[in-house]
């Protein structure tokens, strides 16, 4: 597959899944930029790659998903891809590990981030996209279609997806294809969970043990890495989809088929 002459945003690209994208959409010959609001993983990322528009930014913020999109098409005359990799994990919190009163504030930035970022960018990159007839991948989770896979906000946010994938798959066909992958469980992620619940320094892939943990439940026996994952977003950003709009690529060890 190949992404040459393709001009791509992956937004939520300083670690983890996002990073893997950036790297695999590189090596597939695109041309990238990035909104990212960890300023120490944008020095990183801009340190390895010179190349890469790198704006410092936060996904929820509609100004910094259109100043990212601005800098990427004053940079390379357009936006072919938009890719949405922002996530906040619940590290597994069920309705009876809430406290009441840190529902609200715990929906509200976990939603905000998993829910309103790939919105907002969507909204942002709408113009230069429709121009283009260019792609969305967003980001799912196996999560979003088997329960068990997260807390219940976690799992709620990304059935949440699915939807918007839906909508906007109907909404702006022909124009726009909108598809998303549904990665299971990773290694090597910086997922962390929401600061209203005193998680924000809480890493997922720092669990204990968590290797072993996603082998013993995949069919597959597969501990996926975020490299693992970046080749279905080459995939659906690639001309090698021009069919596909609507779609969930599930990058999970086979976790749907186990009974």
């Amino acid at each position: 597959m190949t992404l040459a002459g393709k001009r791509a945003l992956v937004v939520g690209a300083g670690s983890g899944i996002g990073r893997a994208v950036h790297d695999a959409f590189l090596a597939a010959g695109a041309q990238v930029g990035v909104l990212e609001r960890d300023a120490t993983k944008v020095a990183t990322l801009q340190a390895a790659h010179p190349s890469t528009v790198v704006v410092t930014g936060d996904a929820t913020s509609h100004d910094d998903n259109a100043a990212a999109v601005a800098a990427v098409t004053d940079r390379h005359g357009g936006l072919d891809v938009l890719v949405s990799c922002v996530g906040i994990f619940d590290l597994y919190r069920g309705i009876r590990d809430l406290d009441p009163a840190d529902i609200e504030p715990a929906f509200d930035e976990l939603f905000h981030a998993n829910v309103a970022s790939p919105l907002l960018g969507v909204s942002a990159a709408l113009d230069a996209l429709t121009a283009s007839r260019g792609a969305v991948v967003l980001t799912c989770s196996t999560s979003g279609f088997y329960a068990g896979r997260g807390g219940v906000l976690y799992v709620a946010s990304k059935f949440a997806v699915r939807g918007l994938v839906i909508a906007l798959a109907h909404e702006l066909a022909p124009d726009i294809r909108v598809n998303a992958v549904a990665p299971g469980g990773t290694v090597g992620t910086d997922l962390r969970g929401p600061a209203a619940l005193g998680l924000a320094g809480v890493s997922l892939g720092d669990r204990p043990g968590r290797d072993e943990e996603l082998r013993a439940r995949t069919p597959l026996a597969v501990a996926m890495t975020p490299a693992d994952h970046a080749a279905s977003y080459v995939f659906l950003a690639s001309d090698a989809s021009a069919g596909m709009t609507g779609t969930f690529l599930h990058s999970d060890g086979g976790i749907g088929v186990k009974g």
